[in-house]
């Protein structure tokens, strides 16, 4: 389609979008949080698997926490660079927190960061040199964002988190997008009893209330990773199949569909190639506020105990773990997920707005 001037409405509705100064700067901060999710495992502190490498003697420490530590060398067992990136490494150095150490001929005798805890000794004998070891193994590590109840560095467990938020509503939402085109466009195309199946589906589906639903499924499919991706999918289709079947009706009256018809074009055809790439701004903007719903939804089944389980770090979690600790003086350990969460779900909210008002040709 043309507008008056010769320019599409694509480029008239990019212009617009481009114009509106927090659309773009949201836009940028989701493809920023895309690039860490896709980085995680290698720009995170802590490059355990999950993040999950704990110190107990070290929990519940403020952001900007330092401390000298003793990184004892393991026998690490062969790992692809892919497997590293994608779930992290296997095994790890161990990190002993010290407030000291003492080095002697053949042997160094630290003293851990707790004071309960009883002194060890590291065997020097596999090192060339005592310099070696001091230079390669003993330094002070910063936790920018401090430690959690288990000592686990927090800023490599936000960081992993945002790889598990966006993966779900990526997921999620695509999900929702084959279900909801795909039963909307058939409704709207067909009408009469086809049509009617289609609303009565949906509107029993929307009477249940979505957390609800969600749980329901979470509890048929096992709690777990790959189920909460599911199970939220499964419940926000609905959205999208009426907004399509709308949109569907409106259009298949139109004189071009009608000339498709006269064409001899196949019903599949008319849909896949006339129809849906004329009514996919709606669905655009409701995909974006899809998505920031199944990061809240996602959130929410974590802090209730049925979403992605520990060790996993979800914001959701992370939050569950720590939110008594706001009444304790330590209230950043829940604030910076709950932050986290919030500037996200905000980001892609505005996002959506932006696009209905870019897509908003009466505007």
């Amino acid at each position: 389609m043309k507008s008056p001037k010769g320019q599409s409405l694509l480029r008239l509705a990019l212009q617009k979008f481009k114009s509106r100064f927090w659309g773009v700067f949201c836009l940028g901060y989701i493809l920023c949080c895309a690039l860490v999710a896709l980085l995680a495992y290698i720009i995170s502190p802590d490059k355990s698997t999950h993040a999950n490498q704990m110190n107990l003697s070290i929990h519940s420490q403020s952001p900007g926490f330092e401390t000298l530590v003793l990184e004892v060398p393991l026998k690490n067992q062969k790992q692809s660079s892919w497997s590293s990136w994608f779930i992290g490494e296997a095994q790890v150095n161990d990190i002993i927190p010290i407030q000291n150490y003492t080095i002697q001929s053949n042997y160094i005798q630290v003293i851990p960061f707790d004071d309960t805890a009883p002194r060890e000794r590291i065997d020097l004998n596999k090192y060339e040199t005592v310099q070696q070891l001091k230079d390669e193994f003993i330094y002070t590590k910063t936790y920018w964002l401090g430690t959690d109840r288990y000592g686990r560095d927090m800023l490599s467990r936000l960081l992993i988190g945002t790889r598990i938020s966006l993966s779900i509503g990526f997921v999620a939402v695509f999900i929702s997008l084959v279900i909801g085109i795909f039963i909307g466009a058939v409704g709207g195309y067909f009408g009469g009893f086809i049509d009617q199946a289609v609303m009565w589906l949906i509107n029993v589906t929307w009477s249940i209330p979505t957390l609800l639903l969600v749980i329901a499924l979470t509890l048929a499919l096992g709690k777990g990773f790959w189920q909460v991706f599911i199970a939220v999918g499964l419940t926000m289709w609905v959205e999208v199949a009426r907004v399509v079947r709308g949109q569907v009706k409106s259009v298949k009256t139109m004189p071009y569909i009608t000339a498709a018809h006269a064409m001899g074009f196949s019903n599949f055809r008319i849909i896949s190639k006339h129809i849906l790439p004329n009514i996919m701004a709606p669905v655009i903007v409701i995909s974006a506020a899809n998505f920031a719903a199944a990061i809240l939804i996602e959130s929410g089944l974590s802090f209730l105990g049925i979403g992605a389980q520990p060790p996993i770090p979800t914001w959701g979690n992370m939050i569950k773990e720590h939110y008594n600790y706001i009444v304790l003086g330590k209230a950043h350990l829940a604030i910076i997920p709950g932050l986290a969460i919030m500037s996200l779900v905000m980001a892609f909210m505005l996002v959506g707005n932006t696009l209905r008002d870019a897509f908003d040709v009466k505007g």
